[in-house]
């Protein structure tokens, strides 16, 4: 949904009047203010889903029913545009069958910065015992 859209919501009230609320979309402040190498890693994973799906040629509209997205979606996701909805890159990611790695991306496994503080936090209680 864009910046200048409006969502309207119609509801019929307590004592069945008909009524209406309009609220306006909210853009984020994360995808304005987006740093340079989130941006650069969002516009590679986008290519690599558009690689990916022209290389099972499939073509834009055929894969944004199956995604259940609007072409125009599909393409903004492929363009790595941040403003697109999680739930359709892990939609993409499923469909292509790479689903199982996106939550190793942050296991605390790999964290290594959590596991250094860890250590430094460790090391700094054996000093003051």
């Amino acid at each position: 949904m864009g910046r200048d859209e409006r969502i309207v919501i119609i509801y019929f009230d307590k004592i069945g009047d008909l009524s209406s609320h309009m609220s306006m979309s909210k853009s984020s402040n994360a995808t304005r203010t987006l740093p340079y190498a989130a941006a650069e890693a969002a516009r590679l994973l986008g290519e690599n889903l558009r690689i990916a799906r022209q290389r099972r040629g499939e073509s834009l509209r055929a894969w944004a029913q199956r995604m259940d997205a609007s072409v125009a979606t599909v393409q903004r996701m492929e363009r790595g545009d941040p403003t697109v909805g999680m739930g359709v890159y892990v939609t993409a990611l499923w469909l292509f069958g790479r689903i199982e790695d996106l939550p190793a991306i942050m296991s605390p496994e790999r964290d290594l910065k959590a596991a250094e503080l860890e250590v430094i936090r460790a090391t700094s209680r054996g000093r003051r015992a």
